[in-house]
C-alpha cells in the first residue's frame, strides 16, 4: 500500500499560517468552516475545532494526492478516501493518521483488497482480488501477507487450506468444478537469500504439492481428522509431486 503524499501539514504552528479564509473563534484560531493554503503549497477546505482540522474536509496535496474524509484534532480519523499520486486509492477507516480498521484498497495495476487493516497493511480477514486473471484469496492476513486459513478461488478450481509467510504450507485440498477434489499437502523449500537482503526480510518460500486421494467432493475442513487418517495416502497414493514453481505462478496470476 502506498504512503506516498498521506502527511498533511501541521497547522498548529500559528493562526495566521499560510492563507485562510473562515470562521475563528475568540483567540482567533480556525475554528468552523474555512479554507486554508497552507505555505507548503497543499489546501485544505473544511471544518476546524480550536485551531485544527476537525470534522469533515478535503485536504489536497501539491503532489497530486487528496484526502476526502474525517478528521478528529488534526489527524485523518474516521471514515475518509484517499488517493495517491500514482493512481492507487484507499476508502475506510482511519486512526490517528494512519490506515486502520475496515478498508477497501485498490492498486496501481488494478489489484483490490478489501478487508481488515492493521498497521496500514492488509491484515485479520479479507479478500484479495487479482484483476488480470480475477484469482480471488480469501482468508486471514497478518502484516500484509496471506497466514493462517485460506482459500485461493480460480475459475474452475480452487484451493482451501492454510497459508504461511504468503504462501500455501501444510494439509489442504483441491476443489474442482467437475465434481472432485484432491487431497493433499504443501510442503516448503526456502530458498537462499540475495546476498543485499535486509537482515528482517521474510524467508523466500517455494511451495511444493504432494498430491494424494482424488475422490468426490466433500463438505469437510482439509485440516480435520478425516484428513489426518488420510495422511499415509498423501505419499502412498500416487506419489504425485508437482512442483511448487507452477503453483506460485498460479498463485501470483
Amino acid at each position: 500500500m502506498s504512503d506516498v503524499g498521506s502527511e498533511d501539514f501541521d497547522e498548529e504552528q500559528g493562526p495566521n499560517l499560510g492563507v485562510y479564509e473562515g470562521e475563528r473563534n475568540e483567540k482567533e484560531e480556525r475554528h468552523g468552516y474555512g479554507k486554508a493554503t497552507l505555505p507548503n503549497g497543499d489546501k485544505y477546505e473544511g471544518y476546524y475545532e480550536n485551531g485544527k482540522r476537525n470534522g469533515q474536509g478535503t485536504y489536497k496535496f501539491k503532489n497530486g494526492a487528496r484526502y476526502i474524509g474525517q478528521y478528529i484534532k488534526g489527524k485523518k480519523h474516521g471514515e475518509g478516501v484517499m488517493y495517491y499520486p500514482d493512481g492507487s486509492k484507499y476508502e475506510g477507516q482511519w486512526v490517528d493518521d494512519m490506515r486502520h480498521g475496515n478498508g477497501t484498497y485498490t492498486y496501481v495495476n488494478g489489484d483490490v483488497y478489501s478487508g481488515g487493516v492493521d498497521n496500514e497493511q492488509p491484515s485479520w480477514q479479507g479478500v484479495y482480488t487479482y484483476a488480470e486473471t480475477g484469482t480471488k484469496y480469501v482468508g486471514t492476513w497478518v502484516n500484509g501477507r496471506r497466514e493462517g486459513a485460506g482459500e485461493l478461488i480460480h475459475s474452475n478450481h480452487k484451493f482451501v487450506g492454510s497459508f504461511s509467510f504468503d504462501v500455501p504450507k501444510g494439509k489442504g485440498k483441491y476443489i474442482f468444478d467437475i465434481g472432485c477434489e484432491q487431497l493433499g499437502e504443501y510442503m516448503t523449500i526456502e530458498q537462499p537469500r540475495p546476498d543485499d537482503a535486509e537482515e528482517d526480510a521474510p524467508p523466500i518460500l517455494v511451495p511444493k504439492w504432494k498430491a494424494g486421494r482424488v475422490q468426490p467432493i466433500q463438505l469437510s475442513d482439509p485440516n480435520a481428522d478425516e484428513l489426518n487418517e488420510m495422511e499415509n495416502n498423501v505419499t502412498g497414493a500416487g506419489d504425485t509431486t508437482q512442483s511448487g514453481v507452477a503453483e506460485s505462478e498460479q498463485l501470483e496470476s
